[in-house]
């Protein structure tokens, strides 16, 4: 299995489109061969001192595939790209974390 934390960080005040985008394309990564879960998370509010948010611009999506492959094959899905135009203005930075179970 491969976890992938993805965290993304929008221009000024676009989070909520973006996550729009990315919510309409959820059933397309979920139906992709090897995708055990997708989806996204904001902050949490009230936690404590204890959490270091992230911020109104940022939000982590947390991903588990069944393999490498399954991974790379969503990576280039033609659904991938397409979402990627259409958020490529609004995003600031990205960075994506791809993990193995220990």
């Amino acid at each position: 299995m491969i976890h992938v934390l993805a965290i993304i960080r929008t221009k000024p005040g676009l989070r909520d489109t973006v996550l729009d985008a990315f919510r309409a394309n959820v059933p397309a990564v979920h139906a992709e061969e090897g995708c055990i879960e997708y989806g996204a998370a904001i902050d949490t509010d009230g936690v404590g001192p204890f959490q270091v948010p992230f911020g109104p611009d940022t939000f982590v999506v947390i991903e588990k595939w069944a393999s490498l492959d399954a991974l790379m094959a969503h990576a280039a899905a033609p659904h991938m790209a397409a979402y990627g135009a259409k958020t490529k203005d609004h995003i600031l930075s990205r960075a994506i974390h791809v993990l193995s179970p220990t």
